[in-house]
């Protein structure tokens, strides 16, 4: 009779091992179809970043709509999506208007309504120049969100009631980043000079704690501040490498601590003089100008001169002095013609003059203070032994005059150099501790990206194992009969029960051996027809090797 085949075997199985194996092949299925589907999608991107709440709800909602798998950063302020489906759903939201607080720039004119009014137009011209400041604000590095406003006040045709425009600004910093004085002057400056006829000084910048980040100085006062702080460093810095320079070679690398402080005046200062001096020296001066003038007029004839006794004396010779004033003219006698007259002199000269601007330097050096402290001197004996030795004073001295030369020491300046011995105390190393490798990051990374495969595969051999194999090795076994039955059945049918051949006769063997042996032959028959259970005992232990 032949063997049943593998399909009538599982039909044969009971209703337990059937249902068993049917819910096997069922979750195996869908373990395989998992494991396929996170094949197929690959890595997740971010799809939004920095959302708020009011913004991330509708779009977790359309994902939803849309069967789209999707999973959040551990701060929750980014979505992610399976990587190739980044693009497609960003133009999918921006087709429906999400994410909603996006920022908005000058495309905000590209639609204009009809009937728009002139105050409309004026809030979307607004809202569109503080649209491309935000962005401009948040693309710096430093810099995570930004919010712009600006106070733009309607203009009438009377110029003195025109009010100034202002402009607030509101930063959230990446954690662990500031902002440097001068970085946020042209934060200010970017503003005030995209708004016309608005100061700089009307820009307020405030951080996220509320704290006001920009002063009402001018921003190039702003900047000339932290570029004296930066000359100050320099100066420092370069005075300091100077004295390690001068000193370590001497002391050692590791034996030598030195800070330098400087004072410096960044103030400056303008002198105009005038000095007019006489004339130096023996040489005449030099004449500048020189101007004279004479003038004579005919008079009528008749008496003329001073009434009295004078006018009857005659005339006096005219007389001319070299140097000196003329002498006053004589009135002419009476009945004598007389002429009127009038002679002018004037003689300008040079006079020294001495013109002096000055402008006093800026930055100049006010003070230096050096400090160094200089480690004991450290040697080993014959026995290995480390000794610690100060240095004397005459060394100290030397060391003394060495940063003094460094520094540019000046008593008259009041600078100070003090240099000091003493030993160094020497910490142990902390030991530290290496990372084991399960908790390095590369490894948690490649832990948590293989840990969904590995889960699914060990549930696929967990449901190979425990549903599918017992049901598939109970329809593979062949099924054999009882031993008791198999012989009675071989019994009951003579013709079914071996037939041992004739022994040849031998020899050896006698007549009397032979019927011997037919009658055990006879005997055992009988057995296995009376007792087929012994029998089929005996044929177990013989084929497990016992004895007998």
């Amino acid at each position: 009779m032949a063997p049943p085949g593998l399909g009538a075997r599982m039909a044969a199985l009971p209703v337990r091992a059937k249902l068993m194996a049917a819910v096997g092949i069922a979750a195996l299925l869908a373990v395989l179809v998992a494991m396929s589907t996170g094949v197929r999608q690959g890595d997740y991107k971010v799809l939004f970043a920095n959302l708020s709440e009011k913004d991330g709800g509708p779009i977790i909602e359309r994902l939803a709509q849309m069967n789209v798998p999707y999973r959040f950063t551990e701060g929750g302020g980014a979505i992610l999506v399976p990587a190739n489906k980044v693009y497609d759903l960003r133009l999918k939201l921006s087709a429906a208007g999400l994410p909603k607080g996006s920022v908005n720039g000058y495309e905000l004119l590209d639609k204009t309504p009809f009937g728009q009014t002139q105050g409309q137009e004026r809030i979307n011209l607004q809202r569109a120049l503080e649209g491309e400041l935000t962005r401009t604000i948040q693309s710096l590095d430093s810099v995570q969100a930004a919010r712009v406003h600006l106070a733009l006040p309607n203009q009438n045709g009377f110029f003195r009631e025109q009010q100034k425009p202002s402009a607030s600004v509101v930063l959230s910093l990446h954690p662990g980043r500031t902002l440097e004085r001068g970085q946020i002057a042209g934060i200010v400056h970017l503003v005030s000079s995209s708004v016309p006829e608005l100061n700089a000084k009307a820009v307020s910048v405030l951080d996220g704690s509320g704290a006001l980040l920009s002063s009402r100085n001018d921003g190039s006062a702003q900047g000339l501040d932290s570029q004296q702080l930066q000359y100050l460093r320099e100066v420092e810095a370069s005075h300091l490498k100077r004295v390690i320079e001068l000193i370590e070679p001497v002391v050692g690398r590791d034996n030598l601590r030195a800070t330098v402080s400087a004072e410096l005046d960044f103030s400056q200062t303008e002198a105009l003089s005038e000095a007019f001096k006489p004339n130096q020296g023996n040489e005449p001066a030099t004449i500048r100008a020189l101007r004279s003038e004479e003038s004579s007029q005919p008079g009528a004839n008749g008496a003329g001169g001073v009434p009295g006794a004078t006018t009857n004396q005659p005339p006096v010779p005219a007389t001319a002095p070299i140097n000196g004033a003329a002498p006053p003219l004589q009135g002419a006698p009476a009945g004598q013609a007389g002429n009127g007259g009038r002679r002018e002199a004037e003689t300008r000269y040079e006079v020294d003059k001495t013109t002096r601007w000055t402008r006093g330097a800026s930055g100049s050096v006010r003070r230096v203070n050096a400090a160094v402290v200089v480690n004991h001197r450290i040697s080993t004996d014959a026995k290995g032994k480390t000794v610690s030795t100060p240095l004397s004073a005459e060394e100290l001295e030397n060391l003394t005059a060495l940063v003094r030369q460094g520094i540019g020491f000046n008593q008259e300046r009041g600078d100070s150099v003090r240099v000091i011995n003493a030993p160094f105390r020497i910490e142990a190393p902390i030991p530290v501790e290496e990372t084991p490798i399960w908790k390095q990051v590369w490894v948690q990374d490649l832990l948590r990206a293989g840990m969904a495969p590995a889960a699914l595969a060990l549930v696929a051999l967990v449901i190979i194992g425990s549903l599918i194999k017992p049901a598939l090795k109970a329809a593979m076994a062949v099924p054999t009969p009882p031993p008791g039955a198999q012989l009675s059945e071989m019994v009951a049918d003579d013709a079914a029960l071996p037939v041992l051949p004739a022994p040849e006769p031998t020899p050896m063997l006698s007549a009397t051996a032979l019927a011997d042996a037919n009658l055990k032959l006879t005997a055992v028959r009988t057995m296995a027809k009376d007792n087929p259970a012994a029998v089929a005992n005996i044929v177990r232990g013989w084929v497990n090797g016992e004895a007998g």
